[in-house]
């Protein structure tokens, strides 16, 4: 290897794969705004933007083919972003994507979208952050998912229980808190998503440990 063959090797980074969470039905046209911005810069690179009937084949073949095909997705990923929306802190799948993605040691953010225009050129009303309806418990160990199904909050067993050390997060024992007060969230017009996206996503992988 030549002195400049060095300078590339060390100077190339892996790409950074970023899985997007959202709710696609109501949200496809905005989402797909930042998965542009994303994927035209150097180094980067997508998952999570299922195509719909292929989504809703799985989810008809049941959850068990559904979980699977939501982890297959997130294989190679170091970080998840979800994409905030009117509706998306309610949705089952959003969350399941969101506990997994701790689970698995995945750096997490949020980004609100609801300000980018649509099709019709309209924007949406801000929804609920998601974040705010999932928690996590740490005993000994061990990480534990609960969630807030309207009325209380309950058990989240859709994920199973990690170790501290799968989740490369710093967690202690004892610690249950919303994954509110550990992930941050952005908003893509107020925030300038289009430059800041980046930093972002660096910023939750590095909290990670990736």
């Amino acid at each position: 290897m030549n002195a400049w063959e060095y300078l590339q090797a060390i100077n190339t980074k892996p790409a950074r794969r970023t899985f997007f969470s959202f709710h696609y039905q109501v949200d496809v046209t905005r989402a797909q705004v930042v998965r542009n911005s994303w994927v035209t810069k150097e180094n980067r690179e997508e998952a999570g933007f299922f195509d719909g009937s292929i989504f809703e084949s799985k989810k008809r073949a049941g959850e068990d083919t559904l979980k699977r095909f939501i982890t297959e997705g997130l294989n190679g990923t170091t970080v998840t972003c979800v994409l905030i929306g009117n509706q998306t802190a309610m949705r089952p799948w959003v969350r399941y994507e969101l506990v997994r993605s701790f689970q698995r040691g995945n750096g997490l953010l949020g980004i609100r979208i609801h300000n980018i225009k649509n099709f019709e050129k309209q924007v949406a009303i801000a929804g609920n952050n998601p974040f705010d309806y999932l928690a996590y418990s740490v005993s000994g160990t061990q990480v534990s998912w609960r969630e807030w199904n309207g009325a209380q909050w309950v058990d989240y067993s859709k994920v199973p229980t990690a170790t501290i050390a799968e989740t490369s997060q710093s967690l202690v024992n004892g610690e249950a808190k919303q994954f509110s007060h550990r992930f941050p969230i952005y908003d893509w017009i107020n925030d300038n998503g289009y430059e800041n996206l980046g930093t972002w996503v660096e910023k939750a992988a590095k909290q990670a440990g990736k």
